[in-house]
């Protein structure tokens, strides 16, 4: 294998040592904002909704199993998806590698995501529901492996948690507005697939034109997908970790309308959803945007994974053990001050651990894993727990307990304080 320092000698492989500009993470949250909108809004309300009027149930149980399915089916998708698209932009180079490595990926995954939301707005079947919305899944993908990359080739160490939580901070703000656009234009469900798709191309564009992405004339030979753990134990246990609390936080989220629908029996749950989606919201981006830059002040990540993942596993037991409409709104503030935290502080901690400068690519894909796939199979395994294993308490009693078990995953790690 190559030297690293031959390695980090080639431009575009050594660690950034400037820092990127207000102006360069403005683009990059735009274009956040509208990727999480396009894809949030639909597993939280465009979804759930498309499938219930599309299924035959004999039991509610039955929704959410179809929901589930068809989650599961889209993850096992994006767990290929995600590490294949950042291994072929390591390696793009010639016609399309002028562009750079990252950005031609960006705009195809972008073109993707944003035709298949399209396309599954006017879906009445469940298999073009299922087929439509992994392509949608496929292309997020796409786009967000080449997205994400972009963090370790352009910014440097010290400043990649601040960066880190413009990552997060669109994420609610993308996820309250997208369900806000939805709810208050009152948008049918081919017009509300169609406002999210335009809006990911709207909020992605600017930053395919105007942000720089450095092409590379030659290709590393380290190619291979496999990152032995015992080889590079700190990968190892960074990917656990990221699995289980990204487990959690999705077990606690992905089946909230059917929780409030059917188990708290909220009269209007479209309605309940928004509520504690601006509750949530607001601690996200207060979270990821002071505690992501307090951690590049301090230099330590582990501490903030910590508390992130067992402010998560405490909200998750709360709904639990008190099934009532405003422990579920002190949920939401937990939710969202632990999972803010730690999208921030592990995206950073995770480019930290990275065993090869020049295949971030391909490993930051293996890592984004730790990141769809829970979101995707979530669905699936939850509409288990909740029809066959007692119900919604248990579910939040496993999203607790897979969170707080993620938090422990981090201790090992010696790399990164």
């Amino acid at each position: 294998m190559t030297d690293v320092a031959e390695v980090q000698a080639e431009k575009g492989f050594a660690d950034p040592a400037q820092r990127v500009t207000g102006g360069w993470i403005a683009l990059f949250a735009t274009a956040w904002l509208g990727i999480w909108m396009a894809q949030l809004t639909p597993i939280q309300l465009l979804l759930p909704v498309q499938v219930e009027a599309r299924i035959v149930a004999t039991a509610w149980q039955d929704k959410v199993i179809a929901f589930g399915v068809i989650s599961g089916i889209a993850g096992v998708f994006a767990l290929v998806a995600y590490p294949l698209t950042g291994w072929l932009s390591d390696r793009t180079t010639g016609r399309f590698g002028r562009f750079g490595r990252r950005r031609p990926w960006i705009a195809a995954g972008t073109v993707l995501f944003a035709a298949s939301l399209v396309l599954l707005g006017r879906q009445q079947t469940m298999v073009g529901i299922g087929v439509w919305w992994t392509a949608a899944l496929v292309g997020f993908c796409v786009l967000t492996a080449a997205l994400t990359a972009t963090i370790s080739d352009q910014v440097p160490v010290d400043q990649r948690g601040f960066v880190s939580g413009w990552i997060s901070a669109p994420q609610a703000v993308g996820t309250i507005l997208g369900i806000l656009l939805v709810s208050l234009l009152a948008l049918g469900q081919a017009a509300g697939y169609e406002i999210m798709a335009l809006l990911l191309v709207i909020l992605v564009t600017p930053f395919v034109i105007w942000v720089r992405d450095e092409p590379v004339s030659q290709v590393h030979p380290h190619t291979g997908f496999w990152i032995s753990p015992r080889r590079f134990p700190d990968f190892g246990w960074t990917l656990l970790s990221r699995v289980l609390v990204n487990l959690g936080n999705a077990f606690g989220t992905t089946l909230l309308f059917y929780f409030l629908e059917d188990h708290l029996k909220v009269a209007d749950a479209e309605a309940a959803i928004l509520e504690l989606t601006l509750v949530y919201m607001f601690f996200v981006v207060a979270a990821s945007l002071v505690l992501g830059k307090l951690s590049d002040r301090i230099g330590r990540r582990k501490a903030f994974v910590w508390l992130a993942a067992a402010l998560q596993g405490i909200a998750a037991l709360l709904l639990a053990f008190i099934p009532q409409y405003g422990i579920a709104m002190l949920g939401a503030a937990l939710l969202g001050l632990g999972y803010g935290c730690f999208l921030s502080v592990d995206q950073a901690l995770a480019t930290q651990v990275l065993p090869d400068p020049a295949t971030r690519g391909k490993d930051l894909g293996i890592m984004n894993i730790a990141s769809a796939v829970p979101q995707a199979i979530a669905p699936l395994l939850g509409a288990m727990v909740v029809a066959y294993l007692g119900g919604f308490g248990v579910l939040y009693l496993v999203a607790g307990v897979t969170s707080l078990i993620g938090a422990v995953a981090v201790l090992p790690i010696r790399q990164v304080r």
